[in-house]
């Protein structure tokens, strides 16, 4: 099973947190990394993780249409600013 680690972008759909997941890419000729990133809707039982959040998402049987990973654990979670509140 596959594990990443990404960050929740959307938590409004119910049970569902979209996580996107960056990685470093290499162009071949000029040897050069650059960011690419994935967005994975992933299952959120308990609706428990907030926009910001670092989590580790792993591959699980199909949930829905296009609802193939799970949350499996909390990296971080967000830092609240005086902005934010």
């Amino acid at each position: 099973m596959r594990r990443l680690k990404g960050t929740v972008v959307s938590n409004k759909m119910a049970k569902t947190v979209v996580v996107r997941v960056d990685r470093l890419k290499k162009q071949p000729k000029y040897q050069k990394y650059y960011r690419v990133s994935a967005k994975f809707k992933a299952h959120d039982e308990k609706g428990e993780y907030k926009v910001d959040d670092i989590v580790m998402i792993q591959e699980t049987r199909p949930l829905s249409r296009d609802k193939k990973w799970k949350v499996t654990e909390l990296v971080k979670r967000r830092e609240k600013t005086v902005e934010n509140e």
